[in-house]
């Protein structure tokens, strides 16, 4: 059902036509024809609709237009999506004509998705990491996920927000400016993937790619209320991605329901020679994981409940927690509480083992990425830095560039031993005694914890406060995660995050859509203005 937005000095000239589209949520044909509900219409409604002839994807191309040009710049200035796609309502109709002849590309077909600005595209939309520094850039290739919703029949509707370069708030880009969180405008969105989240829950598309390297994709999805799967490091192709850092990177979806995400999912997967870490993902894919779909799913599993640094950072999360614990136990599950795992603080003080990891992989890739992608731009993270200061005042406004100079100065050779056992040894910590040892222990399915506090005012003096993040131990593995809605706590979000060994996103998804069809704690977003006074 559609949600109207209630604030009338919010309304423009130019946005009454985008209000009325929201307000409405429907298409209709004729009179008396059937009114197609399209706002928190899932990916197998929508299917349905299009394969039937009540829906075309112009229509719904067009319905979500007028959405981000009602909500992203306008109104609550959601500042989810950097840029559209002009191209966009073209592809749409190149698409419903091929419906008509018969071809159905995929199942994406007719589909408008936003995609991270972090993922390259070929064509009108720029791939710049919210940076104006990569204007100039022109990617050679779509990166092989663009590629592959492409060929599922998706509409690439434009290139969502992020966490630039320049941390300390999340979602914030020079290009895209501060996105907001659609539940409380104050309040952050989270990061890295920030704009997928945002713009999945306040029906700006109908999913969305993300990506991950520790928590870029689980933390804005329980704060922003929809459902976060970070694949195994491998199940998708990176190739095409501004890397974080690859021993940790992986694009994964965003979606409103597990369905919709595992319906994503599958399409992104596949082995790629541009990648070689896709290798291993080839007895482990699945091209259609809703067949893992189970509202019983979580009779006589077994759970495992981590609590040391986990729970007792945040009474909300906690109280949220705790209710999803009673309710694994009365869906049927086996509750192994207090099981060990590594906690983020464990893992912090592990920094002299991690930094090595994270900051020549950091130096090293982004280097290869710059000097390879054609077009003019910044060609090294040197040069980047240096573009940074001469435009200070468009790049650097609220925060300085201290981890990119950090990153810079130390070295980026892969081949060294101190990094390789680095590497090594976070995988020890994360994998053989993380994870993999919680499981083994207890002879446990998954691990289930709390995803994050609820989101925290957005703050462009002092940045974002250091939260606790379910997403660190996976993140540092390389494992397999799913973080979805499990509650509220004063109006926002909070969610939980199942989670398990490599390859285990049949069993996550499985378990996790078991939890949702009970919890059903999704909730539409109201756009709230902070309080005055």
């Amino acid at each position: 059902m559609s949600m109207p937005i209630q604030d009338g000095a919010w309304e423009s000239t130019r946005g009454r036509a985008g209000r009325r589209a929201a307000s409405t949520a429907t298409r209709t044909r004729g009179s008396g024809a059937e009114a197609v509900p399209i706002q928190e219409a899932t990916i197998a409604g929508l299917r349905a609709a299009l394969s039937a002839g009540r829906l075309t994807s112009v229509e719904l191309t067009r319905f979500y237009l007028s959405r981000i040009d009602l909500l992203n710049t306008d109104g609550p200035q959601l500042r989810a999506v950097i840029e559209t796609n002009p191209d966009a309502l073209r592809d749409a109709a190149e698409l419903d004509a091929e419906r008509e002849r018969g071809r159905v590309r995929g199942p994406l077909h007719g589909l408008p998705l936003l995609v991270k600005d972090n993922l390259d595209t070929v064509g009108p939309l720029h791939t710049t990491a919210g940076s104006t520094a990569l204007l100039g850039s022109r990617p050679a290739r779509d990166a092989t996920v663009v590629t592959r919703l492409r060929q599922a029949g998706a509409v690439v509707l434009g290139k969502s927000n992020l966490s630039g370069w320049i941390s300390g708030s999340g979602g914030r880009t020079a290009r895209g400016g501060q996105c907001r969180n659609p539940y409380q405008l104050d309040r952050s969105p989270g990061g890295s993937s920030s704009g997928s989240a945002v713009g999945v829950s306040a029906n700006l598309c109908v999913a969305a790619i993300g990506t991950e390297t520790v928590g870029s994709i689980l933390d804005p999805a329980s704060l922003n209320g929809v459902v976060g799967i970070k694949p195994t490091v491998g199940l998708t192709s990176r190739a095409g991605m501004i890397p974080g850092m690859p021993s940790m990177d992986t694009v994964g979806p965003i979606g409103r329901t597990v369905a919709d995400a595992a319906a994503l999912l599958g399409p992104l997967t596949g082995v790629d020679p541009l990648d070689p870490a896709t290798a291993a993902s080839g007895d482990h894919r699945y091209t259609d994981y809703t067949r893992f779909l189970d509202p019983s799913g979580l009779r006589g599993a077994r759970i495992g409940i981590p609590r040391r640094g986990y729970f007792g950072e945040n009474r909300h999360s906690d109280a949220v927690g705790e209710e999803a614990i009673r309710l694994l136990a009365a869906l049927g599950a086996t509750v192994v509480d207090d099981v060990e795992l590594p906690s983020p603080g464990d893992l912090a003080d592990r920094f002299d083992v991690l930094g090595i990891v994270q900051f020549r992989e950091a130096k090293h890739h982004k280097n290869v990425y710059l000097a390879r992608t054609p077009g003019e731009h910044p060609r090294s993270l040197t040069e980047l830095i240096k573009f940074n200061r001469e435009h200070a005042d468009t790049e650097l406004v609220h925060f300085g560039q201290q981890a990119l100079e950090m990153i810079d100065a130390g070295g980026d050779d892969l081949t060294d031993p101190a990094y390789l056992e680095a590497l090594a040894t976070m995988h020890r910590l994360t994998r053989d005694e993380g994870i993999d040892a919680a499981l083994g222990r207890h002879g446990l399915d998954a691990l289930m914890l709390p995803s994050t506090q609820p989101a925290w005012k957005i703050d462009l003096v002092n940045g974002d406060p250091d939260v606790m993040s379910s997403a660190l131990v996976p993140g540092l593995a390389g494992y397999p995660a799913v973080s979805l809605p499990a509650g509220r706590a004063h109006g926002l979000p909070v969610g939980v995050t199942f989670t398990a060994s490599a390859w285990s996103e049949p069993r996550l998804i499985t378990l996790a859509s078991a939890f949702e069809h009970a919890a059903r704690a999704r909730r539409v977003p109201g756009f709230t203005s902070p309080a005055v006074g």
